[in-house]
């Protein structure tokens, strides 16, 4: 959990990122390490990138899967499972999502 400070501080950062202003290697970084801890730094980053792309719901199905987080962020993402394994399933999910 960030603190008060830091979530005001990612939240501006988040928000001129999805506006598609200029955002500094050492505030990418910071964000990454929010998301890598937060679940809710991790969802917000996704809107972001979202919203950074430009990614317009098509129709109210496209807008509650992404409304949810549940789609990738972009169509051509490179996450793309083997389904014979099913620790190939779980590559490129958040570090809270690993196995301890």
């Amino acid at each position: 959990m960030i603190s008060s400070e830091n979530c005001k501080y990612v939240q501006e950062i988040l928000k001129r990122l999805s506006n598609g202003a200029s955002v500094t290697l050492e505030e990418r970084i910071f964000i990454k390490k929010a998301a890598e801890q937060d679940q809710k730094v991790n969802s917000w980053l996704k809107r972001a990138k979202r919203l950074q792309i430009g990614e317009d719901s098509k129709d109210s199905i496209d807008k509650l899967i992404s409304d949810l987080d549940l789609g990738p962020i972009d169509a051509n993402s490179l996450y793309k499972p083997n389904p014979d394994d099913l620790g190939n399933w779980f590559t490129g999910a958040p570090s809270w999502l690993a196995r301890s």
